[in-house]
């Protein structure tokens, strides 16, 4: 029975791991339609998003099911509740990025700003910090989840200037108005892909240490 059940445990860390392998791509796909103005591409992502919306809800429903038949105490439970917090955020990342190239297509439309710089560096910090929290969880470090963390406020500093670039833009050329709305937007699902990567290291720290270290506290 017991050889079962780390079997289903198994096959449920396989599944949080394709899950996150295809917010990741799905990161990546959005960032160059958006580079490459590929509204072809950015149509993909989208329509990517609903298998992602489908893997959510079977993992949802593997995980109440273990809970349910499995009855799991200490690290085993920890392992399920926070896979079920990490498929939720992580199908959230996949929703931003989804986003992300719906907005692509739309400013597709319009002329550029100016070459896109900012953004894709936003970008890549949101693939780094979910590469890092893969490594985290299929390693229990919650080391390298606590340093996740930090990069948070890398991605929050780069919004800041995205915001102001865009406002200096629309006030120079009232034609910008558009281009420029749709910029500062895009930025914004990229600060909030931070912020739930951000969570998904909060949740591996529980998962290994049985520790909270939620909104600055740790307990």
């Amino acid at each position: 029975m017991e050889r079962h059940f780390d079997e289903e445990l198994s096959d449920l860390k396989k599944n949080i791991l394709k899950m996150a392998s295809l917010v990741d791509d799905a990161i990546g796909k959005a960032v160059k339609s958006l580079v490459d103005r590929d509204e072809e591409l950015a149509g993909v992502v989208e329509n990517d998003d609903d298998y992602i919306d489908a893997l959510e809800l079977e993992i949802d429903r593997f995980c109440l099911e273990l809970l349910a038949r499995r009855q799991p105490i200490a690290t085993d439970l920890r392992f399920i509740t926070s896979v079920m917090k990490i498929n939720n955020d992580l199908e959230r990342i996949g929703d931003h990025a989804a986003n992300i190239a719906h907005k692509a297509r739309i400013l597709a439309q319009y002329p550029k700003l100016k070459p896109l710089v900012y953004i894709p560096k936003m970008g890549e910090i949101a693939k780094d910090m979910l590469k890092d929290a893969i490594n985290a969880l299929v390693n229990k470090d919650s080391e390298l989840a606590r340093k996740m963390v930090l990069k948070d406020e890398d991605v929050d500093k780069l919004y800041v200037q995205i915001y102001r670039d865009a406002i200096d833009s629309m006030m120079e050329d009232r034609e910008k108005i558009k281009s420029g709305t749709e910029l500062i937007m895009i930025a914004k699902h990229f600060e909030r892909m931070a912020d739930y990567i951000t969570n998904l290291a909060e949740d591996i720290v529980y998962m290994v240490e049985g520790k909270t270290i939620k909104h600055g506290f740790e307990q």
